[in-house]
């Protein structure tokens, strides 16, 4: 135990403080005083004899399970129980050991993977060899060797490979779900170490000072002492334990990083605990059915004392008080009556705390669990939701959200790869002023498009790709040489950070995001084809003015690599003594960079991208400048200084590029489109017609997202007007966020006169001949608003004094759109309306930037689509396409929390129900706590007699199927209330629970009070009211059931009449002769006259007329729209000809809002390029003039 702990030693407070981190080579004394974590990893949380007591010590800091251990030590006190202590340890001990079983279970599943993890072995330097050892026994400062599939493991400083320029390619799936090859290279000075050169890596003493440990995989900064040389480390010479060693024979690291403070281990931590409103709501009605059980068991308790008083001491010959009790004749008869009855009221009090504990349901929590496991694996096998061309399946990552998804008001989603596609095609351009892509001929004359429009024939390209085009006219510039045609394809054929590999024949393309590979395929497919690229040069064929094919090799000097805020690269390149700066972006960064020789190429420009902006297209700029050698190597100097800081690195390299990214010269302006998935339009349509409210939050341009918003249908003519707040300054923003709202409000007002303050029926039923088409035109007449947020106003409106206003605004309106937002922003704007509105808000996204706002919602969605699996891993749900966000919601969503709902009801009515009977009992007892029931009746109720109905109900039920659920969302709105379950629902089960428990009381006593036997004896007795009350309070919980049911199967009625058959199979064998029950004989007894049977059929139809009753009242006099469309559907399967189902809008006002003639915008992926890789060379395999092989790792596109 002791060496086991210690393995698991986490460092202490003082080390738990490192800023840094001092890592020396072969020198482990050293790297011992440190004190670093070594390389165990325990993840499990028990062990063979902890497990029992930290177990129940967990179980019992839940206030349920300790206020029912609670209660079973006052029932093994025989003077305040008159129930046995069964009655509660039978389904305590159940609760337990369920729950235990799972925990046991789980924490097996994790020593399995700890056992597995710990003991692979790695070949490790030790004594001057390599010895193989247990992943366990590595230690930070160890050299180790690995072989081609092998895992990392631990956080490793690359030194040398097998591989040409000291590469190696690394999978990284278990990090970040992506099974596309990364590339790490050494730095030269250590990829001089050979395969076998064990001296000189025994010889090595080296110092390595980096970061402290923690939980960023995409960044790593540090530096390499080695003879007297600093050189600088980033995370391209990092191996992460949990990657894959693919394509490299072998490869030597120095352990960074051990164990617990590896990357892996830092991102391993438990998922933050999502808790339902449900879940909310139930532990405050738990707390209010405590205090409603101390009501009446004080009410009892006194009334017993009343009554001790008043009756029970004149009965003490018959019934004496116990010894200790003051005034009882078994003793001296001591102290005064009143003590005495104080005393015995005290008592009673825990007696009735005991016999009143059902009203707290233990088992109610592991109840839903099941249930919504079970609702789990509805969503996991919906074959509707199953997407063939990527085989991927529905699935819910957690089980504690499903009835939320039916309550959802907000939906926070992410546009490129989310409502898009994700697939980039090049479509059209401007170049020197000219715009190139719409059809047109040889002469520049624009032709009519359609299916026999004949398209680009780019065949004699041997390079070609499927790109579509049908513009002669810029095929004819270039092949004219035309210089501005020339300079825009050779940027955009050397300005990137895309790898290249030539792969049967053929040339493949790995980029950084799908846009950059678009980009560098067109140029390819117009005759500049980047060829390969070496640590120092780029290599380019180009087609030239005589149609032949000349190879241009350039010098790459630098690489100036895309982030998140400089929205743009650059690269430097040098060819013939000439330097160049070539940079492409997001036109507002690079128009700000622009000369004034430009203005004039600026302005047609811009023209051009506001034609493209109507097509939804995304766009960035193209521009270049020459440089001046020295003013090159000055720069040059500032970039080296700026790599090696071990402080701000990247803020300093972010200086250092402003300082050679100014006064450029224009060449012009590409334009991609992505196209919509499938199906979002009408799943968007649907969404919001069913109340629910959509914000788009993209990094795209404002012009580009609205576009996409008219197109997707998120944005509509029909709306009553769409904001646009642009503002720059705080002031700015504030007041056309108060505009928007004030005129918001006045058409509001407007059309509220207009329509006399009525309030409007969203729809109403005809009736058509059968085969009419039944569809749904349901939509309130009132449009509503859009409003669409830039970057720079989201900036200020997030800010703490308009951070209300906006989310007014907002609020206000069916669809918000905000452009230009940072991923921490998506956060922030999901956090501002999860934290001041009592709504359930929804994130979906497909990329690592949604990650922040897929965990601060309540509920996280993922698309698994082309920007890895980062949002996958961090959500709840997920599913391969936007389309089926419609389904989940509408169909599983509702049913889950319509389940929920009347499973939540009719679980605390039954148990009213059963416990209050006992109220009633006590009144005609003297308040002594006796107990109606029997006590084997008590502890199984809720196990075996009233279990299946409810499960079933639970389950199975819907009110209508999932194609109406579709086809009508306003079924989804009572969800948004909260109209199915809500305090007032949980008040009225406690009255129907009053009043039933009353009614099976007074009806059974009624029926047996003056009841005679054939021998002339009296029928009441406890045994014979016992048995009469358990028989009606079954048959009405369970038959209750069946009225609450509206989708009956084949399990409805096995669950149903089969638990009435086990109440009587179960007690025809516990009041049999065999075992000699208290109560034995009841069933035979009682099940032979006539007035039980009579009796039962009374009570049990006289309590449940009334509730039918009360349903058809509402039925007639309130009916929703679900009752409307069961009665539509029983009514088309009871008649062959029967009658269809429309919907008809009461009204139909609607305000035109015309669209305005605006720009597009390009959204760059939200991580960083590959530029630091390429020009350090650690992906270039040497060997055939630098030409790339076969041997690379595959061409998956490297998602953004």
């Amino acid at each position: 135990m002791s060496r086991l702990l210690k393995r698991c030693r986490r460092r202490d407070s003082t080390d738990s403080e490192e800023t840094e981190r001092k890592v020396y080579s072969n020198d482990p004394p050293s790297n011992q005083v440190f004190n670093y974590a070594n390389n165990y990893i325990c993840t499990s949380k028990y062990t063979i004899l902890s497990f029992l007591p930290l177990n129940l010590f967990e179980q019992f800091q839940r206030i349920a399970n300790t206020y029912f251990l609670i209660l079973l030590i006052l029932q093994v006190i025989p003077w305040i129980s008159s129930l046995t202590w069964v009655t509660t340890v039978v389904p305590l001990v159940l609760v337990l050991a369920l729950t235990a079983l799972k925990d046991a279970y789980d924490d097996y599943q994790r020593h399995q993977s700890d056992n597995e993890v710990n003991n692979k072995e790695s070949m490790v330097l030790r004594d001057g060899e390599f010895q193989s050892e247990r992943w366990q026994n590595v230690i930070v400062g160890d050299i180790i060797r690995m072989k081609d599939d092998e895992f990392v493991a631990a956080d490793l400083l690359l030194l040398a490979t097998s591989e040409p320029n000291s590469l190696c390619y690394i999978e990284t799936a278990e990090l970040d779900g992506e099974t596309n090859l990364k590339v790490r290279q050494a730095l030269t000075e250590t990829a001089v170490i050979g395969e076998d050169d064990v001296p000189q890596l025994s010889r090595l003493q080296c110092e390595v000072i980096c970061e402290a440990p923690n939980n960023v995989l995409s960044k790593f900064e540090g530096t390499l002492k080695l003879n007297n040389d600093t050189l600088p480390l980033s995370n391209d010479q990092i191996l992460l334990r949990g990657c894959v060693l693919r394509n490299t024979k072998w490869c030597y690291g120095l352990v960074i990083f051990a164990g617990q403070d590896t990357k892996l281990m830092k991102n391993s931590g438990q998922a933050k605990f999502k808790r339902t409103q449900t879940d909310r709501l139930l532990n405050t009605l738990i707390i209010g059915i405590v205090v409603f059980l101390l009501l009446i068991t004080l009410a009892c308790a006194i009334a017993c004392g009343v009554w001790e008083t008043l009756t029970g001491d004149d009965f003490q010959v018959y019934l004496p008080w116990e010894s200790f009790v003051p005034h009882t004749i078994l003793g001296t008869k001591a102290g005064s009556k009143a003590a005495g009855s104080t005393v015995i009221s005290l008592l009673t009090f825990f007696s009735y705390l005991i016999l009143f504990n059902t009203l707290v349901p233990i088992s109610l929590y592991v109840s839903v669990e099941f249930l919504r496991q079970i609702q789990s694996l509805w969503i996991n096998w919906d074959a509707k939701m199953y997407y063939e061309p990527k085989d991927t399946a529905a699935k819910a990552r957690t089980t504690a959200l499903n009835e939320e998804l039916g309550q959802i008001e907000y939906i926070f989603s992410d546009k490129t790869g989310t409502l898009t596609q994700n697939i980039m095609t090049f479509n059209k351009c401007s170049i020197g002023g000219r715009s190139f892509g719409d059809p047109a001929d040889w002469e520049g004359n624009p032709i009519q498009l359609d299916d026999n429009t004949p398209k680009h024939d780019f065949s004699k390209n041997k390079w070609c790709d499927k790109l579509v085009w049908y513009d002669k006219m810029l095929v004819r510039c270039i092949e004219e040489g035309d210089d501005s045609c020339m300079q825009f394809f050779k940027l955009l054929s050397l300005c990137h950070t895309v790898m290249a590999e030539t792969k049967n024949g053929k040339l493949v393309y790995q980029a950084q995001s799908p846009d950059e590979e678009a980009l560098v395929g067109a140029a390819r497919n117009f005759g500049f084809v980047f060829k390969s690229r070496s640590p120092s040069t780029v290599t380019i064929d180009v087609v030239d003015k005589d149609g032949e094919i000349k190879e241009e090799v350039y010098k790459l000097l630098c690489i100036l690599d895309f982030n998140n805020v400089r929205k743009r690269m650059s690269v430097i390149v040098e060819k013939d003594g000439k330097i160049q700066l070539l940079c492409k972006g997001a036109d507002t960064t690079v128009n700000a960079r622009l000369s004034k020789d430009s203005a004039d190429l600026l302005t047609k420009t811009s023209v051009h991208l506001n034609e493209y902006a109507n097509e939804g297209l995304r766009t960035l700029a193209l521009a270049h400048k020459e440089l001046n050698r020295q003013v090159y190597e000055e720069w040059k100097e500032k970039h080296y200084q700026a790599s090696i800081s071990l402080t701000d690195r990247e803020q300093k390299l972010h200086d250092v590029y402003e300082l050679i990214e100014v006064e450029m010269t224009l060449i012009g302006a590409t334009a991609i489109e992505d196209k919509l998935q499938d199906g979002v339009p009408d799943a968007i349509a649907n969404l919001a017609n069913a109340g629910i409210k959509i914000w788009v939050l993209t990094g795209d341009k404002q012009e580009t997202a609205i576009n996409i918003g008219y197109s997707s249908k998120l944005l509509t003519s029909e709306m009553e007007e769409v904001f646009v707040i642009s503002g720059e300054t705080h002031e700015d923003v504030k007041q056309q966020l108060t505009d928007a709202r004030d005129q918001m409000k006045e058409l509001t007002k407007q059309f509220s006169m207009h329509t006399d303050g009525a309030a409007m029926e969203l729809v109403s039923f005809q009736e058509h001949n059968a085969g009419e088409e039944s569809h749904p035109t349901g939509e309130e007449s009132f449009g509503g608003f859009g409003i669409v947020i830039n970057g720079h106003s989201l900036v200020e409106g997030l800010s703490e004094s308009l951070e209300m206003l906006l989310l007014e605004v907002g609020c206000m309106c069916k669809a918000v759109i905000c452009c230009r937002v940072t991923p921490l922003q998506k956060a922030q704007v999901v956090d501002l309306v999860k934290n001041h509105k009592s709504s359930i808000t929804l994130a979906i996204g497909d990329g690592a930037n949604d990650v922040s706002m897929i965990k601060t919602a309540h509920i996280g969605v993922g698309i698994s689509g082309q920007e890895g699996m980062q949002a996958v891993l961090s959500s709840d749900f997920s599913f391969a396409q936007f389309r089926f966000l419609e389904r989940l919601l509408l169909v599983h969503g509702r049913w889950s929390y319509l389940r929920m709902c009347k499973f939540l009801g009719y679980f605390f009515y039954k148990n009213f129900s059963f416990t209050l009977t006992h109220f009633w009992f006590a009144w005609f007892i003297g308040f002594s706590a006796q107990t109606v029931f029997d006590a084997a009746f008590i502890a199984i109720y809720n196990v075996v007699y009233t279990s299946a109905p409810i499960v079933m109900l639970g389950v199975f039920d819907q009110d209508v199927n999932d194609e109406y659920s579709l086809e009508f969302p306003k079924l989804y709105t009572p969800g948004l209330t909260a109209m199915f379950f809500n305090k007032k629902i949980f008040a009225l089960s406690l009255l129907e629970g009053i009043l039933t428990s009353c009614g099976i009381f007074f009806f059974s006593y009624g029926c047996l009070i003056d009841g005679i036997e054939h021998d002339g004896k009296d029928m009441v007795s406890l045994e014979t009211l016992s048995f009469m009350s358990s028989s009606i309070l079954i048959a009405v919980v369970t038959l209750r059931c069946a009225l609450d049911t509206n989708y009956w199967t084949p399990f409805s009625h096995v669950f149903i009449w089969g638990s009435l058959a086990i109440f009587y199979i179960v007690h025809g064998i516990l009041y049999s002769d065999v075992f000699g029950y208290e109560y034995v004989g009841s069933l035979r007894h009682m099940g032979g006259t006539a007035v039980y049977w009579l009796g039962l059929l009374l009570c049990v139809v006289g309590i449940l007329v009334i509730v039918v009753s009360i349903k058809l009242a509402r039925l007639l006099l309130n009916s929703n729209l679900s009752d409307k469309l069961r009665h539509k559907a029983s009514i088309q399967r009871a008649k062959a000809g029967g009658k269809a189902l429309t919907l008809r809008p009461k009204t139909s006002i609607r305000r035109e809002f015309r669209t305005q003639s605006i720009r597009s915008g390009y959204a760059f992926a939200h991580e960083e390029g590959f530029g630091e890789l390429i020009t350090s060379g650690r992906y270039i395999r040497r060997g055939d003039n630098a030409q790339v092989t076969n041997q690379e790792p595959n061409a998956a596109a490297v998602n953004a």
